[in-house]
């Protein structure tokens, strides 16, 4: 019995010698090994778009452009809101100048005035609008993004406010119309998982892993159409006049 324990060991110290001259092995058990799990967030990213599930939504890998040889990096990926806000976005000029300078001029000029100002839907930090075909991850925001009151569609890529007015323009000024949007900011997270799995007789067993990266969306408030047309931004017009 002593000699079979005396070759047992012999055999055991050959195994991990083996190991360390060829690099291999059992450098898997170091908790070093880890450190491979550490991903930039664009890495991250490609791995939610390219999960088995975004936001409880079973995907295939035609979702994502993919073959059926290049299978799903992640098992499942869910966008966690943290944070909603709102607030003014930049005024811009929104209509032509509508002058009331005439040497001559003795009363004010009544003017029509047609304004029109634009404002875009965001790109989130690591998404964008145009990402695949279904709208991507951008598109999978859409189910957090509409719950707030009054948001645009995340496939769409901006909303239109207008109006014409009529105004007056004092003598020796000139008109012009201005907008404000009011935007909206959503911040939260991307959260990715790669499952655990159990040991088969060809591969080890490995934990569950996670990943998140983080993710900032802004676009315009918007408010319902009347009869079905589409949604305009909300905001604050008004008319500045200055010096001819």
């Amino acid at each position: 019995m002593a000699k079979r324990r005396l070759k047992n060991r012999k055999v055991r110290f050959v195994a991990i010698g083996a190991a360390l001259a060829t690099g291999g092995g059992i450098v898997a058990l170091l908790p070093s090994a880890n450190a491979a799990d550490d991903k930039t967030p664009e890495q991250i990213m490609t791995m939610c778009e390219r999960s088995a599930v975004v936001n409880g939504k079973q995907r295939s890998v035609r979702d994502f452009d993919g073959g059926f040889a290049d299978g799903f990096q992640a098992d499942n990926c869910d966008f966690v809101e943290t944070k909603f806000e709102t607030f003014d976005g930049p005024t811009e000029k929104a209509s032509i100048d509508f002058p009331n300078c005439e040497p001559a001029a003795t009363d004010a000029a009544k003017v029509s005035v047609t304004w029109s100002s634009t404002a875009a839907q965001g790109e989130g930090k690591y998404t964008v609008t145009q990402q695949g075909g279904g709208g991507g991850l951008f598109g999978a925001l859409s189910g957090s993004w509409v719950k707030h009151k009054g948001t645009l569609d995340m496939t769409v890529k901006s909303a239109t406010a207008g109006a014409t007015e009529q105004r007056e323009v004092p003598v020796g000024k000139v008109l012009h119309m201005e907008f404000t949007p009011k935007m909206q900011r959503m911040t939260g997270e991307w959260r990715v998982r790669i499952d655990a799995r159990e040991a088969t007789t060809t591969t080890n067993a490995t934990p569950e892993r996670n990943f998140v990266a983080p993710e900032v969306v802004e676009g315009p408030v918007v408010l319902p159409g009347a009869a079905g047309a589409p949604g305009v931004v909300d905001g604050t017009s008004k008319a500045v006049l200055e010096d001819c």
